[in-house]
């Protein structure tokens, strides 16, 4: 862990502006790429994530006279504002004019025939925080599922993880596979989206085996040591790097009663419930852009504020187990604790059978150790960038 801090501490992030050994993105080097695209239909997969320096991809293929003709959007919709899960109709760009065909309208997230037959060639550039339980990836795996149906080529502008220094927490469980667990994985994969549909192609994860024709534009002076600051908050309860950082741990109460932060100024970095007994530190969720129904809405919760965690002691820890088994400790709900939905976030069914038997979050970690290093062996034969 030394060794990472210290290489994180030395990356490429320094204050005083951009260097020469700076992160450079794969929708940077249009050089690369440009040439693909010449003559196709192109749709992009994107949302206000996916920009080149001050301008998004879609505005910099369409000033090079590249043919645009649909934008796939993904959960929060195509300008990031809408709520988690909420359904978003599709609608037009309207400073293009380009259809924008909604992942989350309600549909199933995989497009059908007539948005299949619009394009030649799906280009995907978007943020992700390198998740299990974040759905930009499972929309990608979607897309790449129909591409490959469809015979239609799909090219990865690659961005870096910001949780891509560790690999954590219990592999999917394939009988829980849903709209937050897409893939045999763990909870934190450590690997870039670029990496990943590699890793999907290679094991033939996509459904009947099949494979897309795939193409990573990878970045630049990155490693998975790298301390990669998010310029742009990718999703609206994601604001700052404290809670991209914490997510991985305080994600788990989506599928309890306890709020962990929506509509406050601290999603994902306090967690708390109006019942909570022996807390000073207390919030009340408000209907906010991006959180308009947060769970205990306008009720004051008793909690934990986890915001002044430094980010060594939260990387330290991984996915962290401990906040739940407190929050589960002081509520003394027993099952109805627990929702059907804490299984496909965590993944497999041993984790609330361990918490209800009083086990500690080291004793309940140390039974997926052997689960990740399979996985990190399994991974490497897909990773782009150094370890």
């Amino acid at each position: 862990m030394k060794k990472l801090l210290v290489l994180l501490l030395c990356s490429t992030w320094l204050a005083g502006g951009a260097q020469e050994n700076r992160v450079i993105m794969g929708d940077e080097q249009t050089a690369d790429y440009f040439p693909i695209l010449k003559n196709k239909r192109i749709a992009i997969f994107s949302n206000h994530t996916g920009m080149i320096g001050q301008k998004h991809l879609l505005d910099v293929l369409l000033e090079n006279k590249l043919n645009v003709v649909a934008i796939f959007s993904p959960e929060h919709g195509f300008r990031g504002d809408a709520d988690a899960g909420e359904h978003v109709s599709s609608s037009v760009d309207p400073k293009t004019g380009v259809p924008i065909l909604s992942l989350y309208d309600g549909s199933g997230g995989k497009p059908g025939d007539a948005s299949m037959r619009k394009f030649d060639i799906l280009v995907v550039d978007i943020q992700d925080v390198g998740l299990r339980f974040y759905t930009y990836y499972a929309s990608m795996c979607r897309l790449m599922d129909a591409c490959a149906q469809y015979n239609r080529k799909v090219l990865i502008l690659d961005r870096p993880n910001p949780n891509g220094h560790y690999v954590d927490g219990p592999l999917l469980d394939m009988k829980y596979k849903s709209g937050v667990g897409w893939l045999p994985i763990p909870i934190v994969h450590g690997m870039t989206l670029g990496e990943l549909a590699l890793m999907v192609n290679g094991e033939r994860w996509l459904p009947g085996s099949r494979v897309c024709d795939l193409t990573v534009i990878p970045c630049k002076n990155y490693t998975h040591q790298t301390l990669y600051r998010l310029p742009i908050p990718p999703s609206p309860n994601l604001p700052t790097m404290k809670s991209i950082y914490l997510y991985p741990s305080t994600c788990f109460f989506e599928a309890t009663p306890v709020s962990l932060g929506r509509g406050t100024d601290k999603p994902f970095e306090v967690y708390g419930h109006p019942n909570m007994k022996g807390y000073k530190y207390s919030f009340t969720p408000r209907s906010i852009p991006g959180a308009k129904f947060p769970p205990q809405l306008d009720r004051t919760c008793y909690g934990v504020d986890l915001s002044h965690l430094s980010d060594e002691a939260i990387w330290k820890k991984g996915v962290d187990l401990s906040y739940v088994i407190d929050a589960y400790r002081n509520l003394n709900l027993d099952d109805h604790f627990f929702r059907s939905f804490f299984e496909l976030l965590v993944g497999t069914d041993y984790v609330r059978k361990m918490i209800k038997q009083g086990k500690s979050a080291d004793e309940i970690k140390a039974r997926w150790q052997d689960d990740v290093a399979k996985f990190k062996v399994q991974r490497k034969p897909y990773l782009l960038y150094p370890e």
